[in-house]
């Protein structure tokens, strides 16, 4: 469907976000870097391999359960360059402030922030501050840039390109917990059930892969907007393999899934700010997995499918009945404002 103007859906991290990208911001800033089109961008400065990456966080409620814009916005931009398999240094920090936000507010944020970037080993180095009116913002918007060294042995990580049939693809742990967190809490929704964000810095976790498995790593991407099946699209689509995920082997926890199912979502279209999928060759996936259990946020890790020469540029969930549907991205609206 064409549209003529910008609607919500473009912001759902799904198909709406996917066309928007290509047919508009791709089309006119195109150039080999960006047409990598990784959660980071690769480059050489001086004999040196640097990833390069930068996002905005708008979350509304901008206070969530299991946390807030301010360690949202330092794990995601630490897991976008980690998923690269770039070592993440230095970030930047623009906030755009509405008048009228509490001081203790920004300052929790911030402290949060500086808490987040304390624990991944990053440092805060330069920033920015703008103050809009009352009703030009919605409390505070944080733009952050993020830079790493980068491996040249780990370059193809964001493009997948080495990827080939009889790969293993594992995730970190639960899906749809931040999505269901922040709609809950956003909707003033009456669960009883605790379910938190799962916002958390992955660079920890991910050295502990690439220990493991060395060049036995072939694919890294962290599932936040358009959730897992977004990333497992984006990883298949066009290329000469396909994807075949075990529903039964996903972990989704048991509150979450109860949630999904009484609002209408899919757990794997829901974002997630604390999950990477990752896909390895065969015979380095039982030592990926072990080392995965052995980080916190990897107990939950699980070997949830693999790559297959059949059915080319396409995915199916084997469902717990035997049966099969198709992994395709959102296409709606389905959760805005969650990152």
């Amino acid at each position: 469907m064409k549209h003529d103007k910008i609607i919500i859906g473009h912001g759902s991290g799904g198909r709406l976000t996917n066309n928007l990208i290509k047919d508009m911001f791709v089309k006119y800033f195109d150039n080999e870097i960006l047409d990598m089109q990784g959660d980071s961008s690769v480059l050489t400065v001086e004999g040196n391999t640097l990833s390069f990456t930068t996002d905005s966080f708008v979350v509304n409620p901008v206070f969530f359960p299991g946390g807030n814009i301010g360690n949202l916005a330092i794990a995601g931009t630490v897991n976008d360059l980690a998923v690269s398999g770039a070592k993440p240094l230095y970030l930047s920090a623009g906030f755009i402030i509405e008048e009228g936000l509490p001081l203790d507010d920004l300052e929790t944020i911030v402290k949060t922030m500086a808490g987040e970037a304390k624990a991944a080993g990053v440092k805060i180095v330069t920033g920015d501050t703008k103050v809009v009116e009352r009703g030009k913002a919605d409390k505070i918007f944080i733009n952050t840039t993020g830079i790493g060294v980068l491996p040249p042995s780990r370059k193809h990580i964001g493009s997948g390109k080495n990827i080939v049939a009889g790969d293993k693809i594992l995730i970190n742990g639960a899906v749809g917990d931040h999505g269901m967190a922040v709609m809950a809490k956003r909707n003033e929704l009456n669960i009883s059930s605790d379910i938190k964000s799962d916002c958390a810095a992955l660079n920890g976790l991910i050295a502990g892969v690439f220990e493991a498995a060395g060049e036995g790593v072939k694919f890294m991407r962290d599932a936040t907007r358009g959730g897992l099946s977004a990333v497992l699209t984006e990883m298949f689509e066009g290329k000469n393999f396909g994807v075949e995920i075990e529903e039964d082997a996903v972990p989704v926890h048991e509150a979450v899934a109860g949630m999904c199912e009484l609002l209408g979502f899919d757990p794997f279209h829901v974002a997630n700010e604390g999950k990477v999928v990752i896909v390895v060759d065969e015979k380095s996936a039982d030592a990926v997995l072990r080392a995965m259990h052995r980080h916190p946020l990897g107990k939950e890790a699980a070997i949830i499918g693999e790559v297959t020469a059949e059915h080319k540029g396409k995915g199916h969930i084997i469902t717990a009945v035997g049966g099969r549907r198709i992994i395709d991205m959102p296409a709606g609206e389905l959760l805005p404002r969650i990152c």
